[in-house]
């Protein structure tokens, strides 16, 4: 009988740094880009030009990010089609349940649910059912577990820099200098730090300028100016 060392090298389950913090972590970063950043780009160019399908593609692509993120996840991790697959379903999950904390908590389940598909992988005669049942039932369940804390604790981080947007400029620029140069150390990354609920780096705010004023157009710049007809 096998022993565990010889029974993770079989199914290629390798627990490094290597592995999960630098092959797993840059594939996410690469899903990241190819749903979430390309359909923020097509949404703003859509709004821009005033294109509407545009905007609708890269709704649909933004709102793919978690899969996307999921399946690049365990592609690096060389997980076979049926957990590849099935990953779809847990980054969904994972990106939905943890809001703000979205990227990090598909990370982490994601190398769970894929681990432990790969652990089961065509290890049974009925691996079209055990297969995707361990990795859709281990990911999901994880997600309902530690997706919405992970988004919490991101929604504190970002209630954190919306504090210190409010202080004087000094500490507010030390305090976001600090935590956004922590931040994107992490899998989180800015993306979650600015989806993060409350978060409004444009604060604060000057009043809104009322109806009757009128833009005026200078050779080098444009200003809101009172009483121009």
């Amino acid at each position: 009988m096998e022993n565990v060392k010889d029974f993770l090298t079989r199914k290629d389950i390798v627990i490094t740094p290597q592995r999960y913090l630098i092959d797993a972590l840059g594939a996410m970063a690469q899903g990241l880009f190819a749903s979430l950043l390309i359909g923020t780009i097509l949404n703003t160019l859509g709004q821009q030009l005033g294109v509407a399908m545009l905007v609708t593609i890269g709704d649909y692509a933004s709102a793919m990010s978690g899969p996307a993120m999921a399946c690049a996840i365990g592609y690096a991790l060389h997980a076979p089609n049926f957990v590849l697959f099935s990953l779809v379903t847990v980054g969904w999950a994972s990106n939905s349940l943890g809001g703000a904390g979205g990227p990090l908590a598909v990370l982490l389940i994601a190398i769970v649910a894929a681990e432990l598909g790969k652990a089961v992988s065509k290890e049974t005669k009925v691996d079209l059912l055990v297969t995707p049942l361990v990795t859709i039932f281990s990911g999901v369940g994880l997600a309902l577990l530690i997706a919405a804390p992970i988004g919490a604790a991101a929604s504190r981080v970002g209630a954190l820099i919306m504090w210190a947007t409010e202080q004087s400029p000094f500490v507010m620029g030390v305090l976001v200098s600090v935590i956004v140069g922590v931040a994107l150390t992490l899998p989180i990354s800015s993306a979650a730090i600015c989806a993060a609920k409350g978060v409004d780096f444009l604060l604060p705010r000057k009043p809104w300028p009322p109806e009757e004023a009128q833009e005026m157009a200078l050779p080098w710049v444009s200003v809101t100016v009172r009483g121009v007809s």
